[in-house]
């Protein structure tokens, strides 16, 4: 479990910007903005590092730090725990957009063993390989911040024939009574407002859908 001085760390490095990208830190003025000793910042940041929760890189210019996928995990959840306390997590949240044509990566993706076989257990039967992609209508776009904070599964990464195929998350969802997942990559070609959904069966075909319907896409989380 995170001790709460790590958490409270963590905390600081994501509001820095630690969860875009690398962000400078000293021990001193990071101990200092935490009220706590430069050798306690020191230690908070190996454990951090430690647990894999953040990447630390050493310049000529000092250290900087990144918060890593794990990192965020925590966060997210720290942050769901809150919105269960003060009613307002679990949803059920909808998110409604537009039927778009994707750039055809996802019918590959989905095709390879090591992914199929992570997203048939999030799905509980084997996913269609392809995707159906939605642009999100404007009042979705701030359902989406919320559904972002509940838990995802983990998607991990893999090598295959010397290339490295990225992590991603996904979150179980259902459009009218067909259960389906949202999916995230790690490293997305799609705007924010673009969200992707896999299911057992080909969506497009079984709903009668044309690119400009309008679909919704029902999440709950108890």
């Amino acid at each position: 479990m995170l001790e709460a001085g790590d958490l409270q760390c963590l905390k600081a490095i994501a509001l820095m910007g630690g969860c875009r990208g690398p962000v400078w830190i000293s021990s001193q003025s990071f101990g200092d903005s935490l009220s706590m000793s430069p050798q306690t910042a020191s230690r908070r940041l190996k454990s951090l590092e430690g647990q894999r929760l953040i990447d630390r890189s050493l310049r000529p210019d000092g250290q900087y730090v990144t918060v890593t996928s794990d990192g965020e995990e925590a966060l997210r959840k720290e942050y769901t725990d809150y919105s269960h306390i003060f009613g307002e997590g679990g949803g059920p949240y909808s998110l409604t957009g537009s039927v778009i044509s994707g750039l055809g990566e996802g019918r590959y993706y989905m095709s390879l063993p090591s992914y199929r076989e992570q997203f048939s257990k999030v799905l509980g039967k084997d996913p269609f390989p392809g995707t159906l992609n939605l642009r999100l209508s404007s009042a979705s776009r701030d359902v989406k911040r919320k559904v972002d904070s509940l838990p995802w599964t983990r998607i991990q990464g893999f090598t295959q024939d010397d290339r490295t195929f990225g992590e991603a998350r996904t979150l179980p969802c259902r459009i009218q009574d067909i259960p389906c997942a949202i999916v995230v990559p790690g490293r997305s070609h799609y705007p924010d407002d673009v969200i992707e959904v896999i299911s057992p069966v080909e969506l497009r075909a079984t709903l009668n859908l044309s690119d400009g319907d309008l679909v919704t896409v029902e999440v709950s989380h108890a």
